[in-house]
């Protein structure tokens, strides 16, 4: 026991000694994790929840991780866009599906969003790519990160304070468990693979 103790503070006090710069890389580590999906969104979100307190730390992940997100859809719809419609979505199946993402309503991209295991980075680039509205898209953002941060959020620092307290390691599975058969049912329903 006295070795997780011992674990916990040496990682806050790494998180709070490197002041201004720690914090910092991890903000900007959360615009990117969208830009770059192999980036574990979870750490970057917890290190802000652990430096900032949990409002102020919510408050920044949750702007940054939209800001990463739009900042990628951006980039996809200008510099991929022309190319896509011309070669790819000549492809029949493929223009089939691209049509359903066009549908798609706000309430299931929001549900999509909101899910934790779900891709950011696939979930920018299909509606990049597809014909959807950028403020639908956004919107969709806006609803959906809420959870998602929030749910990060939680995950990270419990798994810090699980190092004092390992029963909180049992109600972390639960929710991680929980958040992954969400996300199963989800795309089996949507039919999204």
């Amino acid at each position: 026991m006295d070795f997780f103790n011992e674990l916990y503070n040496i990682i806050v006090n790494l998180i709070n000694s490197s002041s201004f710069y720690g914090p910092l890389l991890a903000c900007l580590l959360i615009v990117l994790e969208s830009i770059i999906p192999i980036l574990p969104l979870f750490v970057f979100i917890g290190i802000v929840f652990v430096s900032y307190g949990y409002i102020v730390g919510f408050l920044i992940s949750y702007i940054l991780t939209i800001v990463g997100c739009v900042l990628s859809f951006f980039l996809v719809r200008k510099l991929f866009n022309n190319y896509f419609t011309r070669k790819v979505r000549k492809n029949k199946k493929f223009d089939k599906l691209m049509k359903k993402i066009d549908k798609m309503k706000l309430s299931t991209l929001a549900l999509i969003v909101a899910i934790p295991f779900t891709p950011a980075f696939m979930v920018n680039i299909c509606a990049a790519l597809s014909k959807m509205d950028f403020r639908k898209y956004l919107y969709s953002l806006i609803i959906g990160k809420v959870s998602l941060v929030f749910f990060w959020g939680f995950i990270a620092t419990s798994l810090l304070e699980s190092l004092r307290n390992p029963k909180i390691l049992v109600v972390i599975f639960i929710m991680l468990g929980l958040a992954y058969l969400a996300s199963k049912l989800v795309t089996k329903k949507l039919n999204i693979e």
